[in-house]
């Protein structure tokens, strides 16, 4: 089951509202979604869980670049959803290399579609490709209250009831949910 959800920064305090990502394709289609939630270039954060499994968090200021975490990128590249925030960039990987693991052939086990987690021609297994451990800004919330070490350690299952209470947001986000 999945859970998005943006909280807006206001001069009152946060606004959450609950979001629907089906007709989002890319990570610009969700930065997109997410200023026009706030007009006024406020801070505005992105949360989605897939329950139990991960956690993620964009965060956009303004026209500013979106900054990504994501709790476990492995278990996000099985998700239609994770897959929006796993980008090229953030995992590591060359764009252009011929090696990359196109992440809609991956199977449930992470292994691409009738294969196994053998080792490619290169010697690397498409598992590693995409990292069981979490990637991107782990310091994306560090001004707002959650502190690297904090992000890292929250389970997935309460992460983002976790970030709402240290931001003072928790009744927003409920709300929502």
């Amino acid at each position: 089951m999945y859970f998005a959800a943006l909280l807006a920064r206001t001069e009152d305090g946060w606004e959450a509202s609950d979001t629907e990502l089906d007709d989002v394709e890319s990570l610009s289609d969700l930065a997109e979604l997410a200023r026009e939630a706030s007009p006024e270039d406020d801070t505005v954060l992105v949360l989605i869980e897939q329950e139990d499994a991960w956690f993620g968090v964009v965060r956009i200021d303004g026209e500013d670049d979106p900054r990504i975490y994501v709790s476990d990128a492995a278990a996000a590249a099985r998700s239609s959803y994770g897959e929006i925030l796993l980008t090229d960039e953030l995992l590591g990987r060359d764009p252009d290399a011929d090696d990359d693991v196109d992440l809609d052939s991956l199977d449930l086990d992470g292994t691409e579609d009738g294969d196994t987690e053998e080792d490619d021609e290169d010697g690397t297994s498409s598992a590693e490709a995409v990292p069981h451990s979490p990637v991107g800004d782990s310091q994306i919330l560090d001004d707002l209250g959650v502190g690297e070490k904090e992000l890292r350690l929250l389970d997935a299952d309460d992460a983002l009831s976790s970030i709402a209470e240290a931001l003072g947001a928790s009744e927003v986000l409920e709300t929502v949910r």
